[in-house]
């Protein structure tokens, strides 16, 4: 008898679970509608932009429809003047690609990609260049996030990082492209070999990072760079320097 009602207790809470998740389903579909409706009514071009799409753009804004709408319309004009053919070739960005600073290979154990930067390669230098080559990584990444996923997750290597690669305006610029542009792309940003003299620059650039985006970075402590990569990424997909078996390779 007890065994009977036990079976029971666990197919309501399964029941109930399953009713509260299509609720919730229900609900950010009805809230996808609603932008899209927005966002068509004052930008026609908008018909091509997917559901999915939309999504991120409301995770962005806490599912408020009018803050995400206004969102998404800004990325819209902004990827209509900054990416005028739909897409930045390397002939755009010929200094940033010459600098080897950007390495895209493998995925971690949910199917993400993975993307290495190297801080101790990026020189300030020009800055509309600079935010091309950020555009140009970023496409490149998000082109190999399989359709069952939705984000990437990158490692920054600021082995060597000095005076000479504190490029703030570059930094904000940056990330002014992944938050407003690329919301809901980053998965975890792992931050390995920070040296101290990183941390003045941080504490400058770490007012400007929403808090979403500050959950998902991770500072990695020397001594447990390889065991904390593995919790995330399989042996055989990370990279050789730092202990796995991928060769780097260039974007």
């Amino acid at each position: 008898m007890c065994e009977g009602r036990e079976r029971e207790r666990e197919k309501s809470i399964m029941d109930f679970n399953i009713m509260e998740s299509s609720a919730e389903s229900k609900e950010e579909l009805t809230r996808n509608r609603l932008v899209r409706a927005l966002i068509e009514r004052k930008d026609p071009s908008s018909k091509e932009v997917d559901d999915p799409t939309i999504r991120r753009f409301l995770h962005a804004r806490n599912f408020d429809i009018s803050q995400a709408s206004a969102m998404l319309l800004k990325y819209l004009k902004w990827r209509r003047t900054f990416v005028p053919n739909g897409f930045i070739s390397a002939s755009e960005v010929p200094n940033q690609i010459a600098q080897d600073k950007m390495f895209l290979q493998g995925s971690d154990k949910k199917g993400r990609p993975i993307a290495v930067v190297f801080g101790n390669r990026h020189f300030q230098d020009d800055l509309k260049e600079f935010k091309r080559y950020v555009v140009y990584g970023l496409d490149k990444t998000c082109a190999r996030i399989p359709p069952e996923q939705e984000k990437f997750i990158a490692i920054g290597d600021l082995e060597g990082w000095g005076y000479s690669n504190s490029d703030i305006r570059g930094y904000l610029g940056a990330l002014s492209i992944l938050q407003d542009c690329y919301p809901e792309r980053l998965g975890k940003l792992f931050i390995v070999h920070a040296p101290l003299v990183f941390m003045t620059v941080w504490k400058i650039v770490y007012p400007f990072i929403d808090n979403k985006t500050k959950k998902k970075i991770v500072f990695v402590e020397n001594k447990m760079l390889k065991s904390t990569l593995l919790e995330e990424i399989d042996e055989s997909q990370l990279p050789e320097i730092y202990g796995g078996q991928l060769p780097l390779v260039p974007v």
